[in-house]
Formats: structure tokens, sequence, C-alpha cells
């Protein structure tokens, strides 16, 4: 691993603390890695962007998968995953996620976790797209991720772990062996301290959830700006399947203007039996899958766009008036509070839906372990790839994700401190140089990329739109780093600056690798190559940023996902 020097505009930093582990993010991957190697006696610092319950995990609704009832195993639990990821899981990933699942839900519980009972006293489980069992844990009805992330902060805060809230997390600093050494980060006034600062840790978890707002309309809150995947490419890591992004099929429609976060309407409500119907009242999942209403999300997403494009509509309708009020208001009750907010009451009519950026299932290549590219620094949950999910996540195995591949990364981080001594010395991070440094973009430039990115490389892409949305992401690119790189100008350094080109950033290593991917596979549909190419895409596409801030673009030999080392000089885009 070969650190590229670069670092986003900002002041130095004016303070400093010190820990063992510092996390960033306070989903259910960043507060699960916390207490974990807060329980292994290591010092552990949180960072999150905003409140410690703000980020995508309170937003959950369907639940956490997990072989868990009775005649279910990991075994189904795995198969079902590698369907829907269409080939490209790895399936030791992915075992270890079924296998070590059903047992990390069960920690969670003791942690303090609520989950909904049946009436003979055990997990209440429920179905979602693509699992063949009821397997779907739930709390609240509807309202799972807001119980998990409850029941976490308690527990962060019981046990007195140090948190530093409404702060924006830079760079990654590095030592002079070009090992991990800490974070800088901006702290915005509500926190426990203003302006740039940093926190030196030989050991950084990557926690930052997604990046929904990469595009206009996302069922991910306004804080999903890809900071974690920027931050890595900056510091040298590889991403991987960026151009996997999952459009959740069934979200609540407010017309084709409106940008920002969107309700999303669970999958399962088409779990307990809702339809999905055109304008005519007619099902047209069925005979399209075995599965109906319940296929993988990809499937489900592309036959509501289909017949959206067939029948010149904006969205179809999501039927469950056959529940009655009693089921809605005890099953549902989140959703039917949204939708009846924007005018709509699913007791009596059918819910406008249509697909929206929901998940990206790839991220920041790591290991089994968490452990990316680069020495120290570890990724968990939405911002990283573990080859979980391949081409396609299936449904509500994220939160699952989050929690097994956090307590490894914990389990890593404590084994590593007990055999090597010398890193329980706060490591001494070496300076970044003045040059050469990311550009800012200015603030409106975010409204930009993410217009770009929805016609360009939406859920319909094609070599064409591909390439209009490389186009002008380059120019916005190539406009910062002129007036930085000829002017010596570049935006005033800022939370809305620092957001816009991040953004900018994971939207040009994905359009990239979507335009090299020359076939249909799982959520990444190409009009122009219809088909699964097995001979030529069955395999990983690995970008790396360079130290001039062009983007390194390789597809990999072979579908097996790649270990996490250093690959040769990849070809140039």
């Amino acid at each position: 691993m070969t650190s590229t020097g670069i670092r986003l505009h900002a002041p130095a930093p004016g303070w400093a603390i010190a820990a063992d582990v510092v996390v960033v993010g306070s989903g259910v991957a960043g507060l699960t890695a916390a207490l974990r190697c807060e329980a292994a006696g290591l010092t552990t610092v949180v960072v999150t962007k905003a409140r410690l319950d703000d980020g995508s995990t309170r937003w959950a609704q369907g639940g956490i998968a997990a072989a868990l009832g009775e005649g279910d195993t990991p075994e189904q639990h795995l198969d079902d995953t590698l369907v829907a990821g269409v080939g490209l899981c790895d399936e030791s990933a992915v075992r270890l996620l079924v296998t070590e699942g059903p047992g990390a839900v069960r920690r969670l519980i003791e942690t303090g976790a609520h989950f909904d009972e049946s009436s003979e006293g055990g997990l209440a489980l429920t179905r979602e797209g693509g699992h063949h069992r009821r397997r779907i844990a739930h709390a609240g009805g509807d309202a799972t991720g807001a119980e998990i992330s409850r029941a976490l902060v308690e527990a962060v805060r019981a046990r007195g772990l140090r948190t530093i809230e409404n702060a924006l997390v830079l760079d990654l600093l590095t030592d002079a062996e070009g090992r991990t050494a800490g974070v800088t980060l901006h702290v915005l006034g509500e926190g426990q301290h203003d302006g740039v600062g940093a926190v030196h840790a030989p050991a950084v978890v990557l926690a930052t959830g997604g990046m929904g707002q990469v595009f206009a309309a996302t069922t991910n809150p306004s804080v999903s700006t890809g900071d974690g995947v920027a931050l890595a490419l900056r510091a040298g890591a590889e991403v991987s399947d960026l151009e996997f992004v999952q459009f959740h099929p069934t979200v609540l429609f407010l017309g084709t203007d409106a940008e920002g976060q969107q309700p999303l309407v669970s999958e399962a409500v088409r779990g307990e039996g809702a339809y999905l119907v055109d304008a005519d009242g007619v099902r047209f999942m069925a005979g399209q899958h075995e599965l109906a209403e319940l296929a993988p999300r990809d499937i489900v997403a592309k036959a509501i766009t289909r017949r959206m494009l067939e029948q010149d509509a904006e969205h179809m309708f999501l039927d469950a008036r056959h529940f009655g009020a009693d089921m809605w208001e005890h099953r549902f009750p989140t959703i039917l509070a949204a939708c009846r907010a924007n005018g709509i009451d699913p007791v009596t009519e059918p819910i406008p839906v249509a697909p929206a950026a929901h998940y990206a299932s790839g991220g920041v290549r790591t290991d089994d372990h968490g452990r990316t590219t680069v020495p120290g620094l570890y990724a968990s949950g939405e911002c990283a790839c573990t080859g979980v999910h391949g081409a396609n996540r299936l449904a509500s195995n994220s939160l699952l994700e989050g929690l097994v591949y956090a307590e490894r990364i914990a389990a890593d981080i404590a084994a590593e401190r007990a055999a090597d001594g010398l890193r329980a010395r706060v490591p001494e991070p070496v300076p970044y140089p003045d040059r050469p440094a990311h550009p800012l973009l200015a603030p409106e430039s975010r409204f930009a990329i993410q217009r770009i990115m929805t016609e360009g490389a939406g859920v319909l892409r094609g070599a064409e739109s591909l390439a209009g949305a490389a186009e002008q992401l380059q120019k916005l690119h190539t406009d910062a780093r002129d007036a930085l790189d000829v002017h010596g100008k570049t935006a005033e350094p800022g939370v809305d600056t620092w957001e816009a080109t991040n953004l900018l950033c994971v939207a040009r290593v994905l359009v990239a690798a979507a335009r090299l991917r020359e076939e249909t596979r799982g959520c990444h549909w190409r009009l122009d190559h219809a088909e699964r190419d097995d001979a030529h895409w069955r395999r990983h596409i690995v970008v790396t940023l360079d130290p001039d801030r062009s983007l390194a673009v390789r597809p990999t030999d072979t579908a097996d996902f790649p270990p996490t080392r250093s690959y040769p000089a990849p070809q140039e885009q």
C-alpha cells in the first residue's frame, strides 16, 4: 500500500486526543465495534457526524436476518444470500455471516435490544424478498433499526465511552511506516470541541454508512455522503464493487421533483402479503419469478421500472388494503404514519411507489477481519465491501453484517494489540504535505452531482448516459482542480464543501466502474448490455486514487474476492 498523500483542504488540527481505537460512525457496525473494543480493555473513542442515534441504522424498518427459526439453518441462509448476489458473493465471507449471525443477534439481545415476540413467546420472524424462510427478526413492527440504535446508544453511554458528536472526519493520519495513526476531524459548535482537531490512534474503524445522497432521491439520511469511502481512497485504500447500488423497489412516490430522503415502504409489507399492481390494478410480478413480489430486490426494482416504461407511468402501486386497519396500526405503524403524513391512507387505498437509491453493496475492500489494504485501517457496515453482498444485497443482511464483522474487527484489534507491545504507544503521525491537496467544491455542486447521477447512473444505465455522467463529473473535478493548481483558489473549507467534495469522489468511482462493467448483473442494469456475462464479468472491479487525483480502475482476474493486498499498476481512466 502506498499513500496518495492527498488530503482535503482544512485548517491544521488545533487540538488532539489519544486512544487505542477510534471508531468513525455510530450505527450498528460502529457502536458494536466500539463496545467490543472497550470490553477488550482498549481505550476507544467514537466519532460521529451528527448525534449518536442519527445514522442510517435507525431508519432500518424491515429487520435483521438470521437462521433463528425452527427448521431454518445457516446453510439455507447462505443459499439465499448467494442467489441474491448473482455470482459475486465471496462464499467464505457469507458463510462467516450466516454461521456467526445467530450468536451475534443473541448478544445484541443481551446488550438490551428488544425484538417482537410471537404469541408462543419466541421471536416473531417474518419473510422478505429473496428469503425462502421466515428469518427476519423485527422490533416495534417496522422500527427495528430504531430499537437497535436505542439499545446500543444506551450501552455506550452506560459504559462511559468517550464520544465526539457533530464531527465530520476529514482524513486519515499515518506514521512514518505508512500505518494508521488516527484521523483529523472537524467538530461543529455543538460538539465537545470546536474546529479541526485530531484523534491519534493506531487503529481506525470506518463505519460511516452509505453514499445515498449521491442521488437526488434516496432512502438515506442527509449525512450519507460517502465520507468513509472518500477518506479511504485518499489514504490509498482500494474500493470495490461500487457500481452495485441497490435501488429499493418500494419507496413512497412523492412526485418527480422530490429530492433528498424519501419514506421507505419496507419489504416486510410484501412479506406479509401486499401486492404490486399497476394503475389498472393488475399484478405484474406473478409469473416473473417463483417468489413473485418477494423476489430479490434487483428483480422487483427492474420489473417496476419496466412496467413504468411500458405504461409511461411515474410510479406503480403497492396494495395492502386487505391487511385492515388493525394490522397496519400494530405491524407497520411507522410506515402508516409516513403515508398518512403525505396524504395516502394505505388502509383504504394503494400506496404509490417507485424505486429510489437505497444501499451501496460495494465499498472499502476488507478481508474477513475487516482489514483494508491500509495497515491499521478497518471498515465495517455499508461503507465496507466484505464480499457478503456481491451484486445485490439480500434483504435484512445489512444489520447482520454490521454486527458480525464489527465483532470480528474488535477481536482482531485486541489480538494485534496483545501480540505487539509497540502498538501500545501512541503513534506519531507524519504531517501531510501542503500539496497535493484535494480541491474543494462549492456547496451548490452537491445538487449538480445528484442531478448528474440520477440522470446518467440511476436504476437504468447505458453507455451513452454513463459517458455523459462521466464527462459532467470530470468537468466539476477539472474545474475545481484547475482553480487550485492554476490559481491557488478553492472553495472555503466547511462541512458543506467537504461533503460535496466527498460526493464527487464516490460519484466518479461509481460511474467509472459502471462504465467498465458491460453487462447487467444484480442491481447494475445496463440497457445496452441487457444480459449477464459470466465469461467476462464474473469478477470484481477495484478502484484506487492516484497521487495526481486520477482514478485507477481494474477488474480482478477471477470471481474470487481478492485478498487485501496491493495490485500491479492498473489502467488509467
